[in-house]
């Protein structure tokens, strides 16, 4: 196997009779490794004490995470090697398939509940969340839809309004677990898609204001979410109840101040934080690693944001437009739910139970994650291969045209010279 090194990419040379490359985007693979063991180290550090208390275990939480990251990169691999049009043909089967586990686990005997809500299929002896995975269909579908039916989209209402039924649809069962934070990310992601795609932007205001107004209808509408949304208003108003989780999150925020308290020093996560290693990792953080850790943090989103949106345009570029959108989907989907999670740590948003992508601890969430990552690169090896066969067949015909210009024989030469010469 010969290894090529060129800027960025690194294209693997496999022996083969057509002598085929495969382009690796080394750029997207080392930021989601830096993600990834960022959060290693710090699902390690915010669930020492946990982990004593539940199995006596210091690093029973490290082990599965590592565990969990093995089975996400051979996930990823696997992904990488299914060509995206075979994913395009199939996209309304594993629509129907998105749909069918969502409603599955809402069944008696089929679905597994864990703190009141119906979110896990038991596989074995492993609860596996339908939801993380559902959502990625259906992403997969809506990112079809917009590339096949892109003039629809683009000219009239119901082109915007039939993906748009089809993403209620799927948040309506999420909603039912129920999984609100799932249904808010899936919504704004797919909608977000449809937009890059080009529906037209006086639809997409009309439909956001009415989105806008449901998800506050259906905010308003049960109990327990109306608690969630008294605690964020003012958490300090029950400190020891409702708004027990976003008091002691903002502490540890606090006593992190520039540089942190130093790692593995967090306070907080010794039995006052809930949920330290999953939905509130990013608070650990803060404390430990003070402003500084958060600023990397979101520079190593930031920068994994910018990359999926540089491969759907380089995707795009090339006339991939399904690639394009998946790309664009994966960096959507990142962008949203980190911003969810880091703004419900900070105080910025209402309590939803999501964590941070690539860093939380979370079985199902870490290992389709890796997996979609697989998916990007995926695209970013097709756009590169196109773009290098357009590159190959453009100049094959630039030194065609420059042999036929040399084959011409003298007295061809002397007749193009007389015909410039003869006035107009």
């Amino acid at each position: 196997m010969n290894t090529v090194l060129a800027g960025s990419p690194m294209a693997f040379a496999r022996s083969s009779g057509r002598g085929s490359v495969v382009h690796i985007d080394t750029v997207t693979i080392a930021i989601v490794l830096a993600i990834s063991l960022l959060g290693l180290v710090m699902v390690t550090s915010a669930s020492v004490s946990i982990a004593s208390k539940e199995s006596g275990e210091t690093f029973y939480y490290l082990e599965r995470q590592l565990l969990l990251m093995l089975m996400g990169g051979a996930c990823a691999a696997l992904v990488f090697y299914i060509p995206t049009q075979a994913l395009e043909r199939l996209s309304v089967p594993l629509l129907i398939t998105a749909l069918i586990l969502l409603f599955a686990v809402l069944v008696p005997g089929l679905g597994h509940a864990v703190n009141g809500s119906r979110r896990w299929l038991r596989i074995a002896t492993i609860n596996f969340q339908v939801s993380e995975l559902a959502r990625v269909l259906v992403l997969v579908y809506i990112a079809s839809y917009a590339a096949r039916r892109e003039d629809e989209l683009r000219g009239t209402f119901m082109g915007l309004l039939k993906p748009l039924g089809l993403l209620c649809c799927a948040g309506g069962l999420l909603l039912v677990e129920p999984d609100f934070g799932a249904a808010s990310v899936l919504f704004v992601t797919g909608f977000g898609v449809l937009f890059l795609a080009g529906a037209r932007l006086r639809y997409v205001i009309v439909m956001t204001l009415f989105a806008a107004a449901s998800f506050g209808a259906l905010a308003m509408s049960s109990g327990y979410r109306v608690r969630r949304l008294k605690a964020f208003l003012d958490p300090w108003a029950d400190p020891y109840n409702t708004g027990f989780q976003l008091t002691q999150s903002l502490i540890a925020i606090g006593r992190g101040q520039w540089f942190g308290v130093g790692l593995g020093e967090s306070v907080q996560k010794l039995f006052y934080l809930p949920e330290a290693h999953t939905d509130f990792l990013f608070a650990v953080l803060a404390e430990e690693l003070g402003l500084a850790g958060v600023l990397l943090t979101l520079a190593l989103f930031v920068a994994l944001i910018w990359r999926s949106f540089y491969i759907a345009r380089l995707a795009s570029d090339e006339g991939l437009k399904f690639q394009a959108y998946l790309a664009a989907g994966f960096g959507l989907w990142v962008g949203i739910q980190a911003f969810i999670n880091i703004g419900v740590n900070m105080g910025v948003l209402p309590t939803k139970g999501l964590t941070l992508p690539l860093m939380s601890y979370g079985r199902s969430s870490l290992i389709v994650s890796l997996a979609w990552v697989g998916l990007l690169l995926r695209v970013y090896h097709e756009a590169m291969i196109e773009k290098r066969g357009s590159a190959t067949v453009r100049q094959r015909s630039s030194v065609l045209g420059e042999r036929q210009v040399r084959a011409r024989s003298p007295v061809q030469k002397d007749l193009d010279i007389d015909e410039e010469d003869e006035p107009a």
